[in-house]
């Protein structure tokens, strides 16, 4: 009975397992036709194909080197060395899938932006920290060195879900890490976290919520 049980108990553990920390693989160089030649030039030569336990598949391609800025320490701001509307990379997603907000996005190809929260009132307690990237569909969004005021950056962020409203994914503390990785945080969000590259040369650990939504 017990011999029989056991290889049943480490299925099952091993199923948890597998639903707890999903898939990543490593992929080639982006070829999506939407995608600019400039883009591309800017993306990585590879990216990461993400499998989550609801069969959701998400792919990601950071900037090859990342422009960074002298650290401007402030509260709340986990990402002090980005300046607003850097572009990081690309995220495309097979399936239509939400925001940070839960707004509907839809699937396709979009780049990711970053982006601070506003310090008010209206804002507070929407997340753990005011960094987040925001989508923008790679059709309008084609120059990887332009550079957006905030208010264009939302604009043009609304495209990605149809409505007034942008489409915030939220980045999350990071520690270095020579492997890409993908887990399961204790409130249903699936964080994605890499070492990038800065545009110095150093190592640039990043962490992003690529599902999951605030806590109500």
């Amino acid at each position: 009975m017990t011999r029989s049980f056991l290889p049943i108990l480490l299925c099952a553990f091993s199923l948890v397992c597998a639903a707890q920390t999903g898939k990543i693989e490593i992929i080639g160089a982006a070829t999506d036709t939407g995608i600019s030649d400039s883009l591309k030039k800017a993306l990585d030569a590879k990216g990461y194909r993400i499998t989550i336990d609801d069969g959701s598949v998400c792919e990601i391609w950071l900037r090859a080197a990342i422009p960074t800025q002298i650290k401007k320490e402030s509260d709340g701001v986990l990402y002090p060395q980005l300046a607003e509307s850097t572009l990081l990379g690309v995220i495309s997603f097979s399936k239509d899938t939400t925001d940070y907000k839960g707004d509907p996005v839809k699937a396709g190809v979009y780049t990711m932006r970053y982006a601070l929260l506003p310090n008010d009132g209206n804002h507070l307690g929407v997340a753990p920290s005011r960094d987040f990237v925001l989508l923008v569909p790679v059709a309008s969004d084609s120059d990887p060195a332009a550079s957006f005021k905030i208010d264009e950056l939302v604009r043009l962020s609304t495209k990605a879900t149809g409505t007034p409203h942008p489409a915030p994914f939220s980045l999350v503390s990071a520690e270095a890490s020579s492997n890409a990785g993908i887990t399961k945080d204790s409130e249903d969000h699936w964080v994605f976290s890499t070492n990038a590259k800065s545009a110095s040369g150093e190592a640039l650990p990043l962490a992003l919520i690529v599902k999951g939504v605030a806590q109500q």
